[in-house]
């Protein structure tokens, strides 16, 4: 089994320093689709998976790699190890480099292509349209990864609109999962834009939830349609 180091921090972080022998899978560009409009897809859509995959056979990553992705605590190593599993991928864990404490270096490794074949998984995503559907189907559980104060729509730095899906549990990307969402019979998460969220389905997927599914568009995409009703405040 190869090892593969995978920097997913943005470009000019990457050529600022990064670890030894890490290549980069940049956010905006192998990460994500262009935003072309975010009330379809949100602000950081989801990749075409025949490109994706041709990004991660690029950075030297074949069936037998095991990837070690990082950031600096943006949620973009989670949604790099979410992005490997919905295209069949099961080999990679994350950390945050902020805790690495070793040299950093500038060069970027010559690294040889390999061939990467996309089994791109159809049960791990929910979408606008069965949310909508199901609001107040209490089988449904929707966990919300932004920050409690976007949760509530105090504030919101990124989107037109505050405040969240009617019903959805705040679960913060950067604390423990809260109390008895273990034990939703179903688990959708979203978060701004789908990145955090992968941090949060990356937790239960290691607690035993193998089942929870990603909301790709999240709050940027459900905010932008005026058939999609809003929640603020405490429930």
């Amino acid at each position: 089994m190869n090892v593969r180091l995978a920097d997913c921090r943005p470009r000019v972080a990457y050529e600022t320093g990064h670890l030894p022998g890490a290549v980069q899978l940049d956010p905006d560009t192998a990460l994500s689709a262009p935003p072309i409009d975010p009330a379809v897809g949100g602000r950081h859509p989801l990749p075409d998976a025949t490109e994706l995959a041709r990004a991660f056979g690029a950075a030297g990553i074949d069936a037998d790699t095991f990837v070690l992705a990082y950031d600096d605590g943006t949620g973009w190593a989670a949604r790099c190890w979410w992005l490997l599993r919905h295209l069949g991928h099961h080999l990679c864990g994350t950390f945050d480099i902020r805790s690495y404490e070793g040299p950093l270096v500038p060069d970027e490794p010559q690294v040889a292509r390999a061939r990467f074949v996309p089994h791109v998984r159809g049960d791990d995503t929910i979408e606008a349209d069965e949310i909508r559907a199901r609001l107040g189907d209490r089988s449904l559980v929707l966990v919300d990864a932004r920050a409690p104060e976007r949760w509530r729509g105090d504030v919101e730095p990124l989107d037109p609109v505050a405040g969240r899906i009617p019903g959805a549990t705040n679960a913060f990307f950067e604390q423990p999962l809260p109390d008895g969402v273990l034990d939703a019979p179903e688990l959708g998460v979203y978060c701004g834009s789908g990145v955090t969220a992968a941090a949060v389905v990356q937790r239960l997927v290691l607690q035993g939830r193998d089942d929870a599914r990603l909301y790709p568009g999240s709050f940027s995409e459900w905010c932008r349609s005026p058939s999609n009703p809003i929640e603020r405040g405490d429930p």
